[in-house]
């Protein structure tokens, strides 16, 4: 029985106790909240749901937790029920219907932590998407593990998500980088405000290489075969590096496609037509405040150019016009004010602010030696998504970027995660599962197969935390998606580690010497490759391979 289960057992019987008195059931929470306690002498879970709703149905909450106790001693699937402190209920499992979790993960297998959450939503899942000027940097790198994590979660909860990459090759920073790139083909000085670093000789070489006689054309003609060659050989080079990395898109867009496509004029003639864009000092604005923006926001400048935000809102419009339920947009750290700013833009555009979502990242830095590491031999002024790979391996870069909030700043120890050691967290998670992969290998030589006909010997303590920490991944997994937050699932990956390590010290799984091979052996055996199973199905979420060996 998982928590989830178990969360709709208590609902019913807290119905039936309301029932059975003539009180108010409607009161009763569609989930119960069920926890496990933190000292397990306190029972394998709790809920609080007396606590909860015992004032709304004028009841004091001690003594609604005592009828929710006895009712819940009469079920088959509860051992024993306690009232503890003012209201809590604590309960333990009986055995076997705690111990078929193990059975539940190994007929689900790799399904097992799916759900049905988000089916039939159609997601836009926008991220990275960084300026095609230079390689991805170590910010745009965490959302390319994080963003791809996510996708990988809220698709585990039904929902139809696309990845999508939007490129922004409109504007004044693609003229820069033309310039750059003619400067470093030319022998010139790198121009103010231009980019700099290996990677810009190295892609003005391949322009000159793929154009010959560039150099020798008008300035002007010059200039537009370092644009468009140039973008095309570092898109080309982000795309490598993100697959790379693990990190696919179904969908790439050019912000320039909104203009060629005449989707921006569309937009300004929409929002012109229902009044949501007015003209002020020789400016078009957005009534942005309207819809709870700080300002409004000018959207055609006063030279009559568009603005950044007329391709953002042509691009929010093309998104919903192509089916999408909701939009997520992944933003680095100095994008707080595109929250207000897309949700606005829905609703100018009549739609609802709420099928827009803004996820903010904050900054990572490496470290090595315990000194800060500041500057790629590459890209010159930052640590790229290449630079972190090289130092530690894919498995390990995404592992770490995926497994803290992206709402903190992100110190990474190069140091640590280069260690083969239970401190660094991916090597922890991972060594589990090839110390479980071992014990299959053992088992089949020894002709032990794992089977579920005798799980109710598993009756040791550690056994039974090992099996209630198992049947918490499917809650896990849709918190993860509710909250978008996948480092949930690297978290909980470390706590069953940590739990199937306590569990194999203190539990032999094979028989040793002369010892016949017996029930309790296949029994533990099953507990271990459910246990494989759910790091497996754990790691896979977030795009980290669960190696066999190490």
């Amino acid at each position: 029985m998982t928590p989830t289960d178990l969360s709709t057992v208590l609902r019913d019987a807290t119905t039936t106790v309301l029932t059975r008195r003539g009180l108010d059931t409607s009161v009763v929470p569609e989930t119960v909240v069920v926890e496990r306690p933190r000292n397990p002498d306190h029972g394998d879970y709790a809920t609080n749901i007396a606590l909860q709703i015992g004032k709304r149905v004028a009841t004091a909450p001690r003594d609604l937790a005592g009828w929710l106790v006895e009712e819940l001693r009469s079920q088959p699937s509860i051992a024993s029920a306690e009232i503890a402190g003012p209201g809590f209920v604590n309960l333990r499992l009986a055995a076997a219907t705690q111990n078929a979790t193990v059975a539940t993960v190994l007929s689900a297998g790799s399904d097992y932590g799916r759900g049905t959450d988000l089916q039939g939503t159609a997601i836009n899942l926008e991220f990275v998407s960084a300026n095609p000027t230079g390689p991805i940097h170590l910010g745009g790198t965490r959302w390319a593990a994080v963003g791809d994590a996510l996708g990988r979660v809220l698709d585990a909860q039904g929902a139809a998500v696309t990845r999508e990459y939007y490129f922004n090759d409109h504007g004044t920073q693609i003229d820069r980088f033309a310039r750059s790139l003619q400067a470093a083909a030319l022998g010139e000085q790198t121009p103010e405000e231009g980019y700099a670093g290996a990677y810009i000789g190295e892609i003005a070489a391949d322009v000159v290489a793929a154009n010959p006689g560039v150099l020798e054309r008008p300035e002007a003609d010059r200039l537009e075969v370092f644009r468009s060659t140039g973008v095309e050989l570092m898109f080309d080079h982000i795309k490598r590096s993100l697959d790379d990395f693990g990190t696919h898109f179904e969908v790439f867009t050019h912000e320039n496609s909104m203009f060629t496509s005449g989707s921006v004029d569309e937009c300004i003639a929409e929002l012109k037509a229902n009044g949501n864009l007015y003209e002020n000092d020789g400016a078009w604005w957005l009534r942005s405040t309207d819809f709870g923006d700080d300002k409004d926001r000018v959207v055609i400048k006063r030279d009559g150019e568009a603005a950044y935000i007329a391709g953002d809102i042509a691009y929010f419009r093309d998104k919903r016009r192509r089916g999408f339920d909701l939009c997520i947009y992944m933003l680095g750290a100095d994008h707080h004010g595109y929250i207000k700013r897309l949700k606005a833009a829905a609703g100018a555009l009549g739609d609802d602010p709420a099928t827009v979502e803004v996820l903010i990242g904050q900054m990572v830095n490496l470290v090595r030696d315990g000194v800060p590491v500041r500057m790629s031999k590459r890209a010159g002024t930052v640590i790229t998504l290449d630079d972190l790979v090289d130092a530690v391996g894919v498995d390990g870069a995404r592992y770490s970027l995926i497994r803290s909030s992206v709402d903190v700043n992100l110190d990474i120890d190069l140091d640590l995660l280069t260690t083969q050691s239970n401190e660094n967290p991916v090597y922890y998670v991972q060594y589990a599962h090839a110390r479980l992969s071992a014990i299959a290998r053992n088992a089949a030589d020894l002709g032990i197969t794992a089977s579920d006909a005798h799980l109710e010997l598993l009756a040791e303590p550690a056994e039974g935390e090992l099996i209630r920490t198992l049947g918490d991944f499917p809650g896990v997994v849709a918190t993860a998606a509710h909250l978008r937050e996948p480092h949930r699932i690297c978290r909980y990956l470390e706590s069953l580690a940590a739990s199937y390590h306590r569990f194999y010290d203190r539990c032999r799984v094979l028989p040793q010497g002369d010892e016949e091979p017996g029930d309790i052996h296949s029994a533990r055996l099953a507990l271990c490759s459910a246990t494989r199973q759910v790091i497996a199905n754990g790691l896979d979420l977030v795009g980290v391979s669960a190696p066999e060996r190490m």
